[in-house]
Order: structure tokens, then C-alpha cells, then sequence
């Protein structure tokens, strides 16, 4: 079966924010803005991710994969007192907080996506506690399970490898973040909160060149380490976010906290999961429910959707790309197919592609529907349109603005 039967997606809104409604708020960045990508970049970009974000490796806290494309967005927040400035990249799909710290072996110095970068030092900050080993807090940061070879005094280390052999490694430390609060009339005010999070002393292979390079990643995962577990145990917010993508500027908003019902459009989350899963339900290309194979929808193993903020395309298993690609295809009979780069397929066509392609809709529990548009679907180059005959995609012209459809062939 293909990714076992599970559909990835691009992070889309599951549940929306109204301005003043949430407590905690990030401005987020797109790391690709105002530089266009091309087809084998974003596929490149989502293949390297989905080896860390799919695979099953024997860490306590790790992954496997490419440091680089661990999130396509960042965001700006503070860390101890007083209070410095790091960009670090947004992650849905990781667990952890961790920002390069001073006299960091391998550390970038510069970025090439225009950042001015920090490093985080705990002795200038009057709050920054490093924590030990033995030290509950150490044991909540690894799943609550007993620190080998743990001795007095011994500070509480981690270690992320990745699956190209870059590494990030150092020790956790306990300080206050330093976030925004929403607190109406669209006005913010800088709120607080102690959490723990790792300074990272030595950095390997990717991590330490400039290319792309942050101050570190910010996890937002369901473990017990992440920020928003961490910020919803100390009672500063309820476990619940939301993230707007702008398609416009390339950025959007990360809101943490509350969300107003029942003006949100809500699917539940699978409980007991590594990742965000939701339920798909169905697909609809036009007015046209597509006739999948019988018991496709059967069990919710099967309809299982990983929401990822840092995947650029959205993952369709063979059996339900094919007929969609069919019946997409089959609005338009006449055109004629070419082969670039000997893997990309593209078509030519200057009509506006919302007047002659069909909107397909995803269709998940509890109601919600995610409408994608062919401007959102397609990558347009010029006139010309592209679909991969490697993984049989269609691109579209902006990561993450909508949803772009690929099946993951040959990738059991």
C-alpha cells in the first residue's frame, strides 16, 4: 500500500481564528517568498521531509530526513530575560524547541533568506536554568521514561539526528518564551510563559551551512515536549491552534489558544497519534463523487490524513489519484502531453484554468470540505502547465497557497 493507505496534505485551516479571539499569536514567514520554485524543488523538498516525517527510527527524540525541510514557514519569537529576538522554523511534525546557544561548535553565522541571526546565551539571561538529568522535568522531555545512565548533576542532553547524517546536540535548559497575546480590537500585547527547550552546542552537515538557515525549529507535535503541550500544562492556553496561510505575501498567522465556535468549521483529530490525522471521507472533482474501490472507506485506517505544515503538496494513494487525474484531465480531451526534464509532464493552455478546469473537494468527518481550485492544483510556468510522470503530480504556482495533488508511487 502506498504511505499506508494515508493521504498528506499541506497544514490547511481546520479551525479558524477570529482577530481578538485567540490568546497567543505568531506572524509566520514563508521561507520560499519571492523566490519561485520549480516542480523538482518542491517535489526534492517534500520527498527529503517525508523521509523524517514517515519513517520510524530508534530515538528517543529524533527523525530522519533533511534538516533544511523540516518546515517551509518561521516565525519570530523571544527567549529569556530580558528578552532577545530568534527566528525559528514553525513544525508541526516535531515535538521540540531548540535554538543554536553560544559557543555552538558548527553554528551558521548568516542565512541566505535574509534573517540576521542569534545566538541564544544562558548566562545572559537572569532566568535560564539548565536542567539535570534526574530532574522530572528532563523525564517529561523523553515521554516520561527513565534517563539512561543518568547521574548526579549530569545535565539533561539531547540529540536529533537527521537522515542525511546532519545532527543537532546539546543540553535542555528551563526559560521563559516570550510570545504575543491577542487581546481584541486586532491589538497584541507580549505575554510569557516557562518552558523547556534545547541549546544546541554542536551542529553536523546541513545544519551548519547558510542555506535556509534559522536560529532553530519550534515544535508543535502532540508529545509532552512540544511548546503548546508544555504551554497548555502550565494552564497558559488551551491545546488548540490555528494557521492562516496567506497566499498573497507567502506568510500568514500561527494562533494558540482559543478559537470561536460555532463560527469554525471543525474535523476531529485522531486520538493516540504521532502526527496531526484527521478522517477523509471522500473526493468530489466538480459535482462528481469519484467511484473509488469498494471498502476503500471502510475501516479509518484506511481514510487516515496527516496535516503537516511544513509538506508543500498534497500525497494522494494511486486508486484515488488516477480517477481523479481522469476526470480533471477529461475536462479538457484535447490537449496534448509533453515530457521536460525526461520525468515532468506538461500541457499548454492560455484560457484562465478556473473557467476550464473543475474544483475538486476533499471531504472529511463532521462536515468540513477543503475546496481546491485548478489556479491551485496547477503549476503554471508561462502558459504551460506541469504534472510529474515520476509521482504523477500536478504542481501548483504557489507552496502552500492551495493544495497541489500527488500520488507517492513506488514508495512502499
Amino acid at each position: 500500500m502506498v504511505l499506508r493507505q494515508e493521504l498528506l496534505v499541506g497544514f490547511f485551516l481546520l479551525s479558524f481564528c477570529l482577530p481578538g479571539s485567540c490568546n497567543l499569536v505568531l506572524d509566520v514567514q514563508h521561507k520560499f517568498k519571492g523566490r519561485e520554485k520549480t516542480p523538482n524543488e518542491l517535489r526534492s523538498h517534500d520527498v527529503r521531509r517525508h523521509g523524517r516525517l514517515l519513517s520510524i527510527v530508534d530515538l528517543e527524540l529524533g527523525g530522519n530526513g533533511h534538516p533544511a525541510e523540516t518546515g517551509l514557514f518561521f516565525a519570530r519569537i523571544g527567549l529569556g530575560t530580558p528578552p532577545n529576538d530568534y527566528y525559528v522554523q514553525v513544525d508541526t511534525g516535531s515535538d521540540v524547541l531548540w535554538v543554536n546557544c553560544m559557543g555552538c561548535s558548527n553554528c551558521p553565522e548568516k542565512s541566505d533568506i535574509g534573517v540576521e541571526l542569534r545566538l541564544f546565551d544562558p548566562k545572559g539571561s537572569s532566568t535560564a536554568k539548565f536542567i539535570t538529568c534526574d530532574q522530572s522535568s528532563c523525564s517529561a522531555m523523553y515521554g516520561g521514561g527513565t534517563i539512561r545512565d543518568c547521574k548526579p548533576d549530569m545535565l539533561c542532553k539531547y540529540t536529533i539526528i537527521y537522515g542525511d547524517g546532519s545532527a543537532t546536540s546539546g543540553d535542555f535548559v528551563k526559560d521563559y518564551i516570550h510570545l504575543q497575546q491577542a487581546v481584541g480590537n486586532h491589538q497584541t500585547t507580549v505575554t510569557n510563559g516557562s518552558i523547556e527547550f534545547g541549546c544546541a552546542a554542536k551542529q553536523s552537515g546541513e545544519l551548519g551551512t547558510s542555506s535556509e538557515a534559522l536560529d532553530g525549529i519550534i515544535g508543535f507535535g502532540q508529545a509532552n515536549s512540544s511548546i503548546i503541550s508544555q504551554l497548555a500544562a502550565s494552564g497558559k492556553v488551551k491545546k488548540i491552534f490555528a494557521h492562516c496561510l496567506d497566499s498573497v505575501s507567502g506568510g500568514g498567522i500561527f494562533a494558540i489558544g482559543d478559537v470561536v465556535e460555532p463560527t469554525v468549521k471543525t474535523t476531529p483529530v485522531i486520538p493516540h497519534q504521532v502526527h496531526y490525522n484527521v478522517v477523509l471521507n471522500g473526493v468530489k472533482v466538480g459535482e462528481t463523487t469519484l467511484d473509488l474501490p469498494v471498502g476503500l472507506f471502510e475501516t479509518e485506517y484506511r481514510r487516515e490524513a496527516i496535516i503537516d505544515s511544513g509538506t508543500t503538496l498534497a500525497y494522494l494513494p494511486g486508486h484515488i489519484y488516477h480517477p481523479l487525474m481522469q476526470k480533471i484531465l477529461g475536462a479538457q480531451p484535447g490537449l496534448k502531453l509533453h515530457t521536460v526534464d525526461h520525468q515532468f509532464t506538461c500541457f499548454k493552455y492560455d484560457e484562465n484554468v478556473d473557467d476550464g478546469f473543475p474544483l475538486v473537494t476533499l471531504l472529511f468527518v463532521e462536515s468540513l470540505i477543503l475546496i481546491v481550485y485548478p489556479h491551485e492544483y496547477l503549476f503554471q510556468i508561462r502558459i504551460w502547465f506541469f504534472k510529474t510522470s515520476l509521482f504523477t503530480t500536478i504542481l501548483k504556482i504557489r507552496p502552500l497557497a492551495g493544495l497541489s495533488i500527488t500520488a507517492l508511487q513506488g514508495l512502499n
